[in-house]
């Protein structure tokens, strides 16, 4: 679908996810012909490209458009990525045409929807697998905040702490204050080693400003990677979360600023069901210079 570069490497394309402006967002790799490459080739490009994430469409048909899609860290292979996707679909969008798509990925089948917008950008949406949210054990709490070098005392009552499911696993906490959420300074190695004892991708931290709209900060050490500037897997991961503790925005609707700590803002819109546990994510992904 895409051409080689010279030297027989797929051609990897590079863009910036949950964002309009290439200064903000989450940069992901894009490789739209990965059918010659094994699982060790693909981790070796994704730490070559050096992004939390690179997807990697290994198989699919343009006439269907269902695509079998991975997805691989600097360090190893990840069964879903949000801004990947939405980067992957917003670049074979740009080949096939707006429309709709699938993703089959490690997590299960992740139906995407593109469209253009009245300024020329196209935006896709996500439906996630289905989503679950249980409540956390004081045991991974306490692990938690002590690599964070938070206490309980700085945590919102209101949003209490769960383990949240959304094609990958995540930690989520409330920050009791915006000034709680952007003084992140926490221990690489030691959340690293918890979170990997407990399964978890990222740890989601937000702060919630209004019902509809959050901060959110995502460490992702597992990843070898500080912090990502945008992570739609924790997104549809935190709509369910919303909606199994019953605090879903009337609307169905809620937005995410993430990354603005770390100057890479990004937005994220999750759309919520009652009955349906898939939550939509949607937004804008803009190419990057190829170097």
């Amino acid at each position: 679908m895409t051409r080689k570069e010279p030297s027989g490497a797929p051609r990897v394309l590079r863009y910036a996810a949950f964002t309009s402006d290439p200064a903000g967002g989450n940069p992901a790799g894009v490789v739209l012909d990965a059918s010659g490459l094994d699982a060790g080739r693909m981790r070796e490009i994704a730490a070559e490209v050096g992004y939390s994430e690179t997807a990697f469409v290994t198989a699919g048909d343009a006439d269907s458009r269902r695509f079998r899609v991975r997805y691989f860290s600097p360090l190893a292979e990840v069964d879903f990525c949000g801004h990947a996707t939405i980067a992957t679909a917003v670049a074979l969008a740009e080949q096939l045409g707006a429309g709709e798509l699938t993703f089959d990925t490690n997590a299960g089948e992740i139906p995407v929807a593109t469209a253009v917008g009245d300024d020329g950008v196209v935006r896709a949406t996500l439906t996630s697998v289905p989503t679950w949210s249980r409540p956390a054990e004081d045991a991974e709490v306490d692990a938690a905040l002590r690599e964070l070098r938070w206490t309980r005392e700085e945590l919102d009552p209101t949003l209490p702490a769960h383990v949240a499911f959304g094609g990958v696993t995540h930690l989520v906490l409330a920050a009791a204050t915006r000034e709680r959420l952007a003084q992140l300074d926490y221990d690489f190695d030691g959340l690293a080693e918890v979170m990997r004892q407990y399964g978890w991708t990222t740890v989601h931290l937000v702060w919630r400003e209004k019902p509809d709209l959050f901060h959110a900060r995502n460490p992702f050490p597992v990843g070898g990677v500080i912090e990502d500037p945008a992570t739609g897997a924790a997104a549809a991961a935190f709509g369910g979360y919303l909606r199994t503790i019953a605090q879903t925005p009337e609307t169905g609707q809620a937005t995410i600023l993430q990354g603005t700590d770390i100057s890479h803002p990004s937005l994220l819109t999750i759309t919520t069901h009652i009955t349906n546990p898939r939550v939509q994510v949607t937004g804008q992904s803009t190419p990057l210079p190829e170097t």
